[in-house]
């Protein structure tokens, strides 16, 4: 396990963007090594896939399985499979940066 404070119960106090902002940065880790560093690629990428598993098993979110389950799907499509999807790196940056983004916002409203 990568993130065992996480799974102590803290990732699931997060919001549904903080949760994919956060999965959004190792994407990204994985992203950046992809062409220069396989082994630290792959980390990050079951570092994701870790969190992603976090997620899916938080109560709150059961009934935005499908989302979460279809962006997993294709995380590791693109990482481990043949890439039948067809996905860009640019597509996930765009995608993840999105949840990040909200989730920063929801925090400036918050105060």
């Amino acid at each position: 396990m990568f993130h065992s404070d996480l799974a102590g119960g803290r990732w699931h106090t997060m919001s549904l963007c903080e949760q994919l902002g956060n999965i959004g940065s190792e994407i990204s880790r994985a992203l950046n090594w992809k062409d220069k560093d396989y082994i630290k690629s792959l980390h990050a990428f079951y570092r994701a896939l870790e969190l992603f598993d976090l997620t899916i098993s938080d109560p709150k979110l059961k009934f935005r399985l499908k989302e979460i389950l279809r962006a997993r799907e294709l995380v590791c499509d693109y990482f481990i499979g043949e890439n039948e999807y067809q996905s860009t790196s640019a597509f996930f940056r765009s995608y993840f940066d999105y949840f990040a983004l909200r989730a920063q916002y929801q925090k400036l409203i918050a105060k």
